[in-house]
């Protein structure tokens, strides 16, 4: 809602630049006694170039008045003296409303016959996977790629591993409602009880739970890393750092490291924490699209979606 103060601000504008025009063009627009003749300007070239300064045609200069008279009425019509709502009435708001429920009325016709079916069904269905590539392909490609396998970052979901659950209602709660994984700093926390070498010690040991033959025998510091991980990690990975997927914390054995498996990238994670969020699509894409996107997006992890190339 436009304030007082500004929409007087907006008249005093329109209403000022309309007045300069209409003075500018009359001011321009005729001869004055006393003005040089069109052909006496003293602006000569080669001998015989002249230029002069012959007034523009009458009708030319009408014209201009006619768009002057154009945008009065356009004024008064349309909403664009500040708060003044113009005779129509008209808004963009409106206008939006409007065309939004024209095109919810197309829709309604192509996913109707998809309302309330379950995620098993749309992802055995080609035509509806054929929808939800082209919705994913329109939301969600540009963080997990065009064909689904993220980034880094951005999980990859052509494969089984799924942080909150691969079942097809979390697949859809992941869609609806967005996710939230955070995973807190530990950097001065495990210095100080390890000391210096302790994100080191506990990225040596993360590594073993993905990689059994390296183990714990002759690995000091997996050994001393071990310790902090249990003392500190277990709450959200769990003891055997299988993870724990009501709150989004990744397994760490299954060898997939969302942010990279680089040393440098698990430090990082270490010491500076993460905080990945998938935005909720819900209330975006309503709840039959939804349904079809994340039927497409089950689908993936279980191979070749059906009807698409």
């Amino acid at each position: 809602m436009m304030s007082n103060a500004w929409s007087w601000y907006v008249i005093a504008l329109v209403v000022l630049n309309i007045a300069g025009c209409v003075a500018l063009l009359w001011w321009t627009g005729k001869r004055r006694p006393g003005d040089p003749a069109p052909t006496d300007t003293s602006h000569v070239w080669d001998e015989d170039i002249t230029e002069y300064n012959k007034p523009m045609p009458r009708w030319w200069i009408n014209l201009f008045y006619i768009t002057v008279v154009f945008a009065i009425g356009y004024m008064v019509y349309y909403p664009g003296l500040g708060a003044i709502a113009g005779t129509a009435k008209w808004t963009s708001a409106k206008e939006h409303d409007a065309d939004k429920a024209k095109e919810d009325k197309k829709l309604a016709l192509t996913f109707g016959k998809y309302d309330g079916m379950s995620i098993d069904a749309l992802a055995a269905d080609p035509q509806a996977l054929k929808l939800g590539k082209a919705i994913f392909a329109n939301n969600c490609a540009t963080c997990h790629g065009s064909a689904g396998q993220g980034a880094i970052g951005y999980p990859n979901l052509t494969d089984d591993i799924w942080h909150w659950g691969g079942s097809p209602d979390q697949v859809l709660q992941s869609v609806v409602a967005g996710r939230q994984g955070v995973m807190a700093p530990w950097g001065q926390v495990l210095t100080g009880m390890g000391g210096e070498n302790a994100v080191d010690n506990v990225v040596a040991y993360v590594r073993t739970l993905s990689g059994p033959e390296q183990g714990l025998q002759n690995n000091y510091m997996a050994a001393q890393g071990k310790k902090l991980f249990d003392s500190l990690c277990t709450a959200c990975h769990g003891p055997a750092g299988k993870g724990n997927q009501s709150m989004g914390a990744p397994d760490l054995t299954d060898d997939y490291w969302l942010y990279g498996d680089g040393t440098d990238s698990l430090r990082e994670t270490i010491i500076k924490g993460r905080h990945g969020i998938m935005p909720a699509h819900g209330e975006l894409l309503g709840e039959t699209r939804s349904r079809v996107v994340a039927a497409y997006a089950y689908s993936l992890s279980r191979g070749k979606p059906a009807g698409t190339q």
